[in-house]
C-alpha cells in the first residue's frame, strides 16, 4: 500500500516448471513486488529462471527441442522479489547471493504478539480483556500462527462459559485444555522433555533415536519441536545429539513428572 504497487504473493513449492514461473514474471507489472515463500523448495531448473531475471530483468527461455531449439531473451518490468525460509542453508549460492539484502526475522516479542492477537480479536469480531490478550500472547511462542490458533480456540471456550469474552480465567481455562502450558509448550514438547530425561538420563541422544522414541517424524522434531526448545534454553545440539540443559531438567522434576 505504502509504495502503491501490486503485491504477488506464491508458495516456492508450488512453481513445478520454468514455464509456470515465466507465466508469473511475465504478468508483473513495473515496480510489482513478488513474494515467494519457502523459497528454499523451488525446483533447481526453476530457480535458473530467477537468475537473469534477478540481475538483468531479462527471462531466458527456450523454444523448441532438439536441433531445432533456440533461446530468446524477453524483456521483464523492473520488481522486487521477496523470498522467504527458515532454511538458508538449502539455499543455493547462487541464488543466495543474487539477493542485495539478507535478513534475518527473530521471534515476536511479549508486546509485538500482544498487539497482534488484538489485532486478529478484532477482526474476527472476538471481545477480549487485557489480560486474556497476554495470557494468549505469552503463549504463543513468538509465532503470530499459533496466537491465531490458539485465539480461535480460546474463542470456542469463552462461548461456552465465558458469556463470550475472553477474560484471563477464560483464557487461562481454554489454554489448560488445550495442554499449553505458562511457557507455551503442549504435550509433545513435554514428552520429549520427558523421554530424553528419563528414558536416556537427560542425553545425549541422536535425532533418530528420538524420533522413534516420540513415534513422531525426525523432520517434524527438527523443524516444529526443537527450536523453540532451544531457543528457552531446555534444548542443547551437541556433536553426539540432543541433550537437556539443567533448566529443562528443573522442568521435567518439577512440572512435568507431576502431571
Amino acid at each position: 500500500n505504502e509504495l502503491e504497487v501490486n503485491l504477488k504473493s506464491i508458495s516456492g513449492p508450488v512453481i513445478e516448471k520454468p514455464g509456470d514461473l515465466a507465466a508469473i514474471l511475465t504478468n508483473l507489472e513495473e515496480k510489482d513486488v513478488l513474494f515467494i515463500d519457502e523459497i528454499h523448495r523451488l525446483n533447481r531448473v526453476v530457480e535458473e529462471i530467477l537468475y537473469s531475471a534477478m540481475e538483468d530483468f531479462k527471462l531466458d527461455i527456450i523454444i523448441g527441442k532438439g536441433p531445432s531449439a533456440r533461446s530468446i531473451k524477453i524483456d521483464l518490468p523492473r520488481f522486487t522479489l521477496i523470498g522467504a525460509t527458515t532454511k538458508a542453508g538449502l539455499l543455493t549460492s547462487p541464488l543466495r547471493d543474487r539477493f542485495g539484502i539478507v535478513d534475518r526475522l527473530n521471534f515476536y516479542n511479549q508486546e509485538e504478539m500482544s498487539r497482534i492477537v488484538k489485532r486478529s480479536a478484532r477482526i474476527l469480531g472476538i471481545e477480549i480483556e487485557e489480560e486474556g490478550m497476554f495470557e494468549i500472547a505469552r503463549r504463543a511462542r513468538g509465532t503470530p500462527r499459533i496466537a491465531n490458533r490458539l485465539l480461535r480456540r480460546i474463542r470456542d471456550c469463552a462461548q461456552v462459559f465465558g458469556q463470550g469474552v475472553i477474560t484471563k480465567e477464560v483464557a487461562c481455562e481454554g489454554l489448560a485444555r488445550l495442554c499449553v502450558d505458562e511457557l507455551g509448550l503442549d504435550e509433545m514438547d513435554r514428552k520429549i522433555l520427558s523421554i530424553i530425561s528419563h528414558k536416556f538420563s537427560g542425553g545425549p541422544i541422536g535425532l533418530n533415536t528420538l524420533s522413534t522414541a516420540i513415534s513422531e517424524e525426525s523432520q517434524t522434531i527438527e523443524d516444529i519441536y526443537e527450536p523453540y526448545l532451544i531457543q528457552i534454553g531446555f534444548l542443547d545440539r551437541t556433536s553426539r545429539g540432543r541433550k537437556l540443559t539443567e533448566a529443562a531438567k528443573r522442568y521435567v522434576e518439577t512440572v512435568v513428572s507431576r502431571q
